[in-house]
């Protein structure tokens, strides 16, 4: 898998568990999930992902 394809699965798993965490645990999980959101949007602006650098430091192919 390249770097792209990380990068959607970890924000969808992020979103997706902070989503059913909402709904089962807290509320205040549905504000993890707008992070994210709200990451992925600037990112698609500025061209930086907190997490594209980790998973580069991490190693993974673009």
């Amino acid at each position: 898998m390249n770097l792209n394809e990380w990068l959607r699965l970890i924000a969808g798993a992020f979103v997706l568990s902070a989503v059913v965490l909402g709904a089962t645990v807290h509320l205040y999980w549905n504000y993890f999930a707008a992070f994210v959101a709200a990451n992925l949007i600037q990112s698609a602006f500025t061209g930086w992902c907190p997490m594209m650098a980790l998973l580069r430091k991490l190693g993974v192919q673009e």
